[in-house]
């Protein structure tokens, strides 16, 4: 489990980069490098890193589905995503 400041702070970021996204947009598509600069650090979409929902785990992560691989495998393992099942043969 990732500490829960770790969490807070992908929120915060994921706050800020919708929060700016027009203005930074319209800032490139200007060539305003200047003012770009200007603005949070944390307000560019490069700088958030996908986390898992429930854990807060880093790496690992799936997509599709918003959780890490060890979550992913639990949740099919107890039946909790539809239309999934471990592979046996």
């Amino acid at each position: 489990m990732a500490k829960e400041s770790m969490k807070a702070r992908e929120v915060k970021r994921k706050k800020l980069v919708d929060k700016y996204a027009d203005k930074r947009k319209a800032l490139k598509d200007a060539g305003n490098y200047t003012d770009l600069q200007k603005l949070p650090r944390n307000s560019c979409k490069i700088r958030m890193r996908n986390r898992c929902k429930l854990t807060g785990r880093p790496r690992g992560y799936m997509r599709t589905f918003g959780v890490s691989r060890v979550t992913f495998r639990e949740m099919v393992l107890f039946g909790l995503i539809p239309g999934l099942t471990k592979a046996s043969w």
